[in-house]
């Protein structure tokens, strides 16, 4: 193991703190809070390969020059004493800026695979760290149209930290991922980790009478069931998961880790030239529910849905829309329906632009075609953005590069998860 990157400095600041406890010393200052400062910052400085070991023994170095400073009586003696507990307390900060932190939190190496539908993004999270290596799958199928199915280079991922990138964009794609799931874990990985950015079931679903099948719960308990690696259950990572209940649904042999894209919206507006001028627009109360502490710093416009006969439409409920760029902010996107007459409504009301954001951009039948960019010319015509992430890579293909849509990418986000 290398040694501790501060060690050698803090060879020659145990020669020069040695000295100046010394000098103090030759003055009548009291020898048992130099002894055991001395001693101890002497005895880190030769665990150069333990910096956890070096770390308390200069964290009691500092305590001890602390106790020196506060016995130094003599005016005369006070600011040495108290200069070389400075200097041992910089030391301390030093390290912690220069490497002991990022030992103790030692980046692990990440052997990721990948569906067909997730290449892009499986690259582009490789990107975002040189601990993240690609591992190819080969994605066949038989004659019978039943998957067949081969991981490349088996042997050399045991004892190794495996990820798999899912997209079940569809139940036809979902049983070729789940049998790779499934057979990682049980080559003797050292962890492993599934990312499914978006989880898809449970977005129509209403529990509302007997005969209701909640195929959340279904898929839930089927990912709950992936064999235990030799690092133990399995995490899983998801972004935005639609029902606040479906993070209940998992068993105890899987680790959810509820992940949001969120700060990658906010981040975004605060690059806008009117950021000051941002409010965040909620289309229903489940919005409001899932997403107000992460945005309580904008101000807030909240619609609702209310039933006329056999109608439902979208109504403003509090908030002041006029003269702002109002942003609306849900989960996921269908049909666009609810979006759509959200946006009208804030027009009708006064908002100067009118842009979205959902973290699951998942438009069945090209339903991306309804959202029109406004030109420049008013909310009335159109939104001025429209965010979506990378979660649903099909869509990310249809509308990439066609205003109003930009694409803001979880690579950053999964790939700190994946250190997690």
């Amino acid at each position: 193991m290398a040694p501790f990157p501060c060690v050698s400095s803090s060879n020659t600041l145990s020669r020069n703190v040695t000295h100046s406890f010394h000098s103090l010393n030759r003055d009548g200052l009291q020898h048992h809070y130099k002894n055991k400062a001395v001693a101890s910052l002497t005895k880190g400085s030769r665990h150069g390969s333990s910096p956890f070991k070096y770390k308390v023994f200069l964290n009691l170095a500092v305590d001890e020059a602390n106790l020196l400073e506060v016995h130094a009586t003599d005016s005369t003696k006070k600011p040495m004493a108290i200069s070389v507990a400075a200097a041992l307390a910089a030391t301390r900060t030093e390290n912690d800026e220069m490497g002991f932190d990022s030992y103790r939190g030692k980046k692990k190496n990440i052997c990721l695979f990948y569906c067909a539908e997730t290449h892009d993004l499986a690259c582009r999270i490789a990107a975002e760290s040189d601990t993240i290596e690609l591992r190819s799958i080969t994605w066949r199928t038989f004659a019978d149209g039943f998957p067949n199915l081969f991981i490349s280079n088996a042997h050399g991922i045991r004892g190794q930290h495996v990820a798999f990138l899912a997209s079940f964009s569809s139940p036809g794609v979902i049983f070729e991922q789940l049998s790779i799931i499934y057979a990682l874990p049980r080559m003797f990985v050292s962890s492993f980790t599934l990312v499914l950015p978006f989880f898809p079931t449970g977005s129509y679903e209403r529990m509302e009478e007997e005969g209701d099948v909640a195929t959340a719960f279904t898929l839930a308990r089927i990912l709950s069931n992936i064999p235990i690696s030799r690092g133990g259950p399995t995490s899983l990572v998801i972004f935005d998961i639609h029902a606040l209940q479906e993070r209940f649904y998992f068993g105890d042999n899987v680790l959810p880790c509820f992940e949001s894209g969120i700060p990658l919206l906010k981040h975004r507006l605060y690059e806008l030239p009117d950021s000051e001028n941002i409010s965040i627009a909620f289309p229903d109360e489940g919005s409001w529910k899932r997403f107000h502490k992460q945005l309580q710093h904008f101000p807030t416009v909240i619609c609702t849905k209310v039933r006329e006969g056999d109608q439902r439409f979208v109504r403003l409920k509090e908030g002041n829309p006029a003269g702002r760029h109002v942003v609306i902010v849900d989960d996921l996107v269908q049909s666009g329906s609810t979006l759509i007459e959200c946006q009208k409504v804030l027009a009708a009301h006064g908002a100067a632009k009118v842009s979205a954001y959902v973290t699951h951009g998942v438009f069945p039948n090209r339903s991306w075609e309804r959202f029109q960019h406004d030109n420049g010319v008013g909310p009335e015509n159109g939104f001025s953005y429209f965010w979506i992430t990378d979660s649903c890579p099909l869509t990310v293909k249809e509308v990439v590069g066609r205003p109003p849509f930009e694409v803001l990418s979880l690579a950053g986000p999964i790939a700190a998860a994946l250190q997690i």
